[in-house]
């Protein structure tokens, strides 16, 4: 009688358990030994180093190498300070700074601070990337302006000045009082008042308040005045002349309203009119003449 072993037993419920074979392969009684692959730790260049110790040999390793992997490493380990940065920056810019293009800028400055980090300074590489991605940032910020910093710093200048003044004065200072505490002349002052005025872009669709109710908004292309266009005043007055003026030919008696019909909406000549009249051209001058008169008559007295 053979002896079974809990061995045995497992083996056997494990058998029984196991999948079908697929069609096409042989089964055997004889347990199929399946060789098992050896464990491979997969570094991806993206790990974080997990402590100050990994950090420091991989700074090391860096400087010693140069090895662009390495540097990736410290890239992405380093990368939320850029978007820190970026977000201290964007405090106060326009809304058509995009952020994203904030933040772009700021991962030159970041490598350009790994190429150029020092490890053996008794300084943190925190420390020194902020200056670093900051004076990118705001390099390629100067890079869109078109006003040159000694112009924006004249604008500061005078805008502190007025900000003093007016708190210990108790009311706007005039341009006296400001230039002599800017220790300028008032022409100059004037003139720093002349480049600032270039400063301030806005846009056209940008929508203003004419009125206490929301919904009396206009942009600010609708209020700059088209100098091209006809003046709405002499637009409303020569239609008001025309009108009275149809008035006062309809009230013409019938041959002068036909000398003044042929001759200004038609263009024909006097000689013309006569011949259509069957009338001499001196007969047709003077019919025009008076046709004149009667109508400036007419204009005149619907004036007074």
């Amino acid at each position: 009688m053979s002896r079974r072993t809990p061995g045995h037993d497992r083996a056997g419920v494990a058998a029984a358990d196991a999948p079908p074979p697929a069609a096409g392969t042989t089964n055997t009684d004889t347990p199929e030994v399946v060789a098992k692959a050896p464990e491979v730790t997969v570094v991806e260049p993206a790990e974080f180093p997990d402590n100050e110790v990994q950090l420091r040999e991989l700074w090391v390793s860096y400087k010693e190498n140069g090895d662009r992997a390495t540097r990736e490493r410290l890239i992405l380990h380093y990368a939320p300070l850029v978007k820190y940065v970026a977000g201290r920056v964007g405090v106060g810019l326009p809304s058509s700074v995009d952020p994203a293009d904030l933040v772009s800028n700021g991962m030159f400055g970041l490598i350009d601070a790994i190429e150029k980090y020092q490890p053996d300074r008794a300084i943190k590489f925190e420390t020194y990337a902020v200056s670093r991605i900051r004076g990118a940032i705001i390099d390629e910020l100067r890079s869109y302006d078109w006003v040159p910093r000694s112009v924006r710093q004249k604008a500061r200048d005078v805008e502190r000045s007025y900000q003093k003044l007016q708190i210990e004065l108790g009311r706007t200072p005039t341009d006296d009082e400001v230039a002599a505490d800017l220790d300028i002349t008032v022409k100059a002052l004037r003139q720093i008042f002349r480049q600032v005025s270039y400063v301030h872009v806005a846009a056209l669709d940008e929508l203003l308040s004419i009125g206490g109710d929301k919904s009396d908004r206009v942009s600010l292309g609708d209020t700059i005045a088209d100098e091209r266009a006809d003046d709405p005043v002499s637009l409303f007055e020569a239609e008001e002349t025309k009108e009275i003026l149809g008035v006062a030919v309809s009230a013409l008696p019938e041959r002068e309203k036909i000398v003044i019909s042929l001759y200004y909406y038609e263009g024909m000549t006097l000689n013309e009119i006569g011949q259509v009249l069957g009338v001499t051209e001196s007969r047709a001058c003077q019919l025009h003449t008076k046709a004149v008169m009667q109508l400036r008559g007419q204009l005149g007295s619907n004036s007074d």
